[in-house]
């Protein structure tokens, strides 16, 4: 389990065609990321689909800028420290204490690389 020192950030990405946002979770040498079709506040209260998606590199921990070369722009929404609380194959519990997400949340594995991301009240 983590101990608190562990960073997330969240990144708006845009696209010509696409918006949405990447939640990121430090874990050791890199981030595993998970895309989330609503913002950090749409989802304080409510479940999201979440897909994970390939590891990032540890510099979108702080980076705001053109992605893709030039296709595409993130910005960090939302961005603080987490711990694990628990985690198995099928869920990993989270403690948040970001700017805009603060609290427990869950990632459920439902299937494949779908997962969904859900406050836990």
């Amino acid at each position: 389990m983590s101990t608190g020192s562990n960073k997330f950030v969240i990144q708006k990405h845009t696209r010509a065609d696409d918006i949405h946002w990447d939640f990121m979770l430090e874990s050791s040498d890199c981030l595993q990321t998970w895309r989330l079709e609503k913002s950090p506040a749409e989802i304080v209260n409510q479940s999201v689909a979440a897909t994970k998606i390939f590891d990032h590199p540890l510099k979108f921990l702080t980076y705001e800028g053109p992605v893709n070369k030039g296709k595409g722009r993130v910005q960090i929404t939302d961005a603080g420290t987490y711990e694990i609380l628990c985690e198995d194959k099928e869920n990993i519990e989270l403690n948040l204490h970001g700017r805009i997400l603060k609290g427990k949340f869950t990632l459920t594995h439902i299937k494949k690389d779908k997962w969904r991301f859900s406050p836990k009240g």
